[in-house]
């Protein structure tokens, strides 16, 4: 097994680690915070359950799936073009670690998080205020485009620096959704690096959860074996980009 790891358009040091994440089975930790750690290894399927393929997915695109956690939404793109690799990256208690690259053989697949390290702004069904914009696309919030944006509060996060914040009001960059791709070029998500938001996120939005599965505890279950994975503006009913 190998690491590697439609839209509206509106307005215009602590301790160091270089680990491969996908090998762990543990959490790590980095003075008091946790860099990675390991979940279920779960593979990206499409509605009818057939593999999602690496090399079918369209590059500049964003695709969703719902990872560690069932209610946790990730956001999948294949920028086109390779991630920097080994990206020094700091967590709020001033935790350093390193994010090793992009998935695939050409190092350009990247997934995050998609709950923005700010006030948790994240895609809904009724719409997408957390979006990655394509580079054929303009934003306002930063000077170009390729990048995660949250346009409730324009926090900008580069995923070619590891989805580092770049711009905005957030303090860190996303968590990271570590990628293994097998032999058959099938797409299996392992672990989260860096800072993740979960605790604070289901917190919060109890009330949605509620709505979307009946009981909001629902939302708060680790995924197994597989998660559906779609086109990130077939999920949601309008993406919007400032």
């Amino acid at each position: 097994m190998k690491r590697r790891n439609f839209l509206k358009i509106v307005g215009g040091s602590a301790a160091l680690m270089a680990v491969d994440p996908s090998l762990i089975t543990q959490t790590l930790y980095a003075s008091d915070g946790s860099m990675y750690k390991a979940y279920e290894k779960v593979l990206l399927v499409n509605d009818v359950g057939t593999p999602i393929l690496a090399s079918s997915l369209k590059k500049d695109t964003n695709y969703i799936f719902k990872y560690p956690y069932k209610g946790t939404p990730v956001l999948l793109v294949d920028l086109g073009m390779p991630t920097n690799r080994n990206v020094k990256l700091k967590a709020s208690d001033g935790s350093e670690y390193i994010y090793k690259g992009g998935a695939g053989k050409n190092g350009s697949i990247v997934a995050v998080s998609a709950i923005c390290q700010h006030q948790l702004t994240h895609p809904r069904k009724d719409s997408s205020f957390f979006n990655y914009v394509p580079r054929n696309k303009r934003t306002s919030a930063y000077k170009h485009s390729g990048v995660f944006v949250c346009s409730s509060h324009f926090s900008v996060y580069d995923p070619i620096l590891g989805s580092k914040n770049v711009a905005g009001p957030a303090e860190q960059g996303l968590a990271n959704i570590i990628l293994d791709i097998d032999e058959k070029d099938q797409i299996w998500a392992v672990g989260v690096l860096g800072e993740s938001k979960f605790h604070d996120f289901f917190k919060d939005f109890k009330p949605e959860f509620k709505a979307l599965y009946g009981n909001w505890r629902k939302a708060k279950k680790i995924v197994k074996i597989n998660t559906p994975t779609e086109l990130l503006a077939e999920y949601t009913e309008e993406m919007v980009i400032y």
